[in-house]
């Protein structure tokens, strides 16, 4: 049940004729010219250029992306403090609910 059958090769059920022979052709070679000269390959892209006005754009745009990425992980850390704060208070104020419930019995 649990063991592996092994599949086998199948068999060809009717007769294999060989593949046809190929015969090369004739290979006429014409005047050699010379390769032509390699030109500087141009790119298809457009040149970027930067001029002062697109530089403080793109550093004022880095600037404002940090800045709000930054108030966002404060954020959350924020809350995570806040919440861990207010479970503590919690857990304080059930502690002492449950412990003079003890000492009125």
């Amino acid at each position: 049940m649990f063991r592996p059958k092994i599949p086998t090769m199948p068999v060809p059920t009717e007769r294999v004729t060989p593949a046809a022979l190929v015969e090369p052709t004739a290979v006429i070679t014409s005047a050699q010219t010379a390769p032509p000269a390699l030109a500087a390959p141009s790119s298809s892209r457009p040149v970027v250029q930067l001029t002062p006005g697109t530089v403080l754009a793109l550093v004022g745009g880095g600037t404002a992306v940090v800045l709000v990425v930054g108030a966002v992980l404060v954020s959350m850390l924020l809350a995570v403090a806040v919440t861990g704060a207010s479970v503590a208070v919690c857990a304080v104020v059930l502690r002492s609910l449950l412990a003079s419930d003890a000492k009125r019995r």
